[in-house]
């Protein structure tokens, strides 16, 4: 059972918003940051709207990747890799990394509708070649929008695809997902399938900038409710 989840990009929109909902779950949460005290002003912010109550502290990225099994990226893909490298030593043995990131065009100056041809596949894959043996990678969470999680909204609609080679990431990444109410884990099968989900972002943000909103998800018709 997870206790205890760490965010790399936690300062983010989809950082922030997901901290929002694992810490109003019950979860302890902690948000990691290049600046730590950028980190800690927002922890105390997020806290501040759950009533006090919830369990969430900033701090810098590294001694946040050391204090959990856990750790899930939300970082724009152009700093993911540089992000593993600096990173690589403060994992815990065995710990699980959950991937948000997608490849848009933004990283390297062109539309962010478009996705950005990845050497690896796609960024969980290539999130797995930079993270340190041991290390079990799954992608999830990518096609949430973070707008959505921010929001007061009790319930959101929609799934999360997750993927990958390991189940214990796997069951970790559902665990997660499903601890926000009203989404839906569905299996992806292996890491490698997310280049198709990480494709399905890219599709949501054109259909967000066609009708003028930010809150496209997807569902999964024709499985049973959860």
């Amino acid at each position: 059972m997870i206790e205890t989840v760490s965010i790399i990009g936690g300062t983010g929109p989809e950082g922030r918003g997901l901290a929002l909902r694992w810490a109003r779950s019950g979860l302890r949460v902690i948000l990691g940051s290049r600046d730590q005290q950028r980190a800690k002003e927002i922890a105390a912010g997020l806290a501040f709207r759950l009533g006090g109550k919830a369990q969430i502290e900033g701090c810098e990225n590294a001694a946040a990747v050391a204090a959990s099994d856990i750790v899930v990226l939300t970082i724009p893909f152009e700093a993911q890799a540089t992000m593993l490298k600096g990173l690589r030593s403060a994992f815990r043995p065995n710990a699980v990394l959950v991937t948000t990131t997608v490849p848009l065009g933004t990283a390297i100056g062109d539309r962010v509708s478009r996705l950005v041809g990845v050497w690896q596949g796609s960024a969980a894959e290539q999130a797995a070649e930079f993270a340190p043996a041991g290390v079990m990678v799954a992608s999830a969470l990518s096609n949430v929008s973070a707008s959505l999680l921010e929001s007061d909204r009790e319930r959101l609609d929609c799934d999360a695809i997750v993927c990958s080679d390991h189940e214990h990431a796997k069951k970790s990444a559902f665990h997660l997902a499903e601890k926000i109410p009203g989404v839906r884990a569905i299996d992806g099968g292996k890491l490698e399938n997310s280049r198709m989900v990480e494709a399905m972002t890219a599709l949501l943000v054109g259909i967000n900038i066609r009708y003028k909103t930010h809150d496209t998800g997807l569902r999964i018709t024709g499985l049973p409710a959860r």
